[in-house]
């Protein structure tokens, strides 16, 4: 048999099973451990078990619980709230302002948080309430909230980046480096959109109004600056201390998530319910990703054993003649189709056997690999019809705005998004640089 025929068997057998609703590391273990028992017998149903001990072996997969507990924290604590009422009063006298402001706010929570779902929540029950009550044009803030969310899975701790990762055996430290200046470089050219349109539209992005300004006083002012510099002084303490070299990967986690429980408490926010609520969702998003990884190890062993991607490789460069950039956005394209049915996590695990060692393979930088997929399944998560973001916007949103309406809001950020992905894709020391300096790597 051979590994062509193997390869679009097991994918095959994974997507089938998918769309019977099961779950993704079920599934993606089973066929694993089925096609290891298949190919090879009785004594081969082991092989796919074995793989799974390196995750209890990867100490740095630690750190996913302790970022993921600091974020809820921080949110259920309502905390980050503390951050958008700083944006709402300083940038409220500049048109588009709460747009900025939001944008900002959706930069810090991903720097705090790792995921894009909290950003999402805060986004939309806090700052588009406010951003509709100042006039703003619904389509507009629906879209910044949208796109200024995904920023979450790629500007440092992601916790997507871990999984990458962990599956591409990358150093951590190199794949978070590499994420900031791609997110810094998005969240700029939102942020530019949002301040042009404004300036040539200020319908859509009013001022807010002298009377409203004037009953804000600069001590209130003062007060806020302080309770939102909070959080960003837990995110600068916990990275300062890792990149100085002070504390390692894993003990920045933890000293997150203290300095995180320290400021509810200090904050006067911190009670039973909102510690219980912030530990329930942080063991149930770990789990989710453990069981994720188990599963996509169990798979990736059988096939790594067939030696199938040589032999894949063989077909795209040989047979079908095409060049390894050619190939490179046959991968990122395929991630925008799946990414428009499965999560981020679930597409990774699912091409990752193939997809990481042919890109090493090809000559590419598997770090600046990791970025762009990120990229491309921000990308997918705001492209119609089933895009993850716009359901999750269609469930928070209030009623007033349509699922017509955040079909549109997304055109103008997934041409931005798009043409932040070329420019990675054609600089790539926009994602380089940084790890290099830091690590020399």
């Amino acid at each position: 048999m051979t590994s062509e025929f193997i390869t679009l068997f097991m994918f095959g057998t994974m997507m089938v099973l998918l769309f019977t609703g099961q779950r993704v590391f079920g599934v993606i273990g089973f066929v694993g451990a089925a096609a290891a028992l298949w190919l090879w017998g009785k004594g081969s149903f082991e092989m796919p078990f074995n793989a799974t001990f390196q995750v209890l072996n990867w100490y740095p997969l630690i750190t996913v619980p302790f970022f993921i507990f600091m974020g809820y924290m921080l949110s259920e604590s309502g905390i980050a709230s503390n951050l958008y009422r700083l944006f709402h009063v300083w940038f409220g006298p500049v048109r588009g302002g709460l747009a900025l402001g939001t944008i900002g706010l959706m930069v810090l929570i991903a720097a705090l948080n790792g995921l894009s779902v909290a950003g999402m929540a805060i986004g939309a029950t806090i700052a588009l309430p406010q951003l509709l009550r100042h006039g703003y044009d619904k389509v507009m803030v629906t879209g910044v909230i949208q796109a200024g969310s995904s920023l979450g899975i790629l500007i440092p701790p992601s916790v997507v980046l871990v999984l990458y990762a962990m599956i591409a055996r990358q150093p951590v430290l190199d794949l978070w480096l590499a994420g900031v200046g791609p997110g810094l470089l998005m969240a700029v050219i939102f942020a530019a959109y949002v301040a042009i349109r404004c300036y040539f539209q200020p319908e859509v992005g009013p001022a807010l109004p002298a009377e409203e300004r004037a009953q804000i006083t600069w001590s209130e002012k003062f007060a806020l600056l302080r309770a939102g510099l909070l959080p960003i002084a837990i995110f600068v303490v916990m990275m300062g201390l890792f990149l100085s070299g002070t504390t390692s990967l894993v003990e920045s986690s933890a000293v997150g998530a203290a300095l995180a429980t320290l400021a509810a408490w200090w904050a006067g926010n911190l009670n039973g319910k909102i510690f219980e609520e912030a530990t329930r969702n942080t063991l149930s998003i770990s789990c989710m990703f453990l069981w994720i990884i188990l599963g996509a190890l169990c798979f990736s062993s059988v096939y790594d054993g067939l030696g199938a991607v040589k032999a894949v490789k063989t077909l795209m460069l040989d047979t079908w003649d095409f060049s390894p950039w050619t190939i490179l956005f046959l991968m990122l394209l395929s991630f925008i189709v799946m990414g428009m049915f499965l999560d981020d996590t679930a597409m990774l695990v699912i091409v990752a056997p193939l997809y990481i060692p042919l890109v090493i393979s090809l000559g590419f930088n598997p770090i600046w690999f990791g970025v762009l997929y990120t990229i491309t399944c921000q990308i997918a998560y705001i492209t119609p019809p089933f895009g993850y973001n716009l359901f999750l916007m269609r469930a928070m949103a209030p009623p007033e705005i349509t699922i017509g309406d955040i079909y549109r809001s997304i055109l103008p950020f997934f041409c931005l998004m798009v043409l932040s992905l070329l420019l990675i894709m054609a600089f790539p020391q926009i994602a380089l640089w940084l790890p290099s300096v830091v690590t020399g790597r």
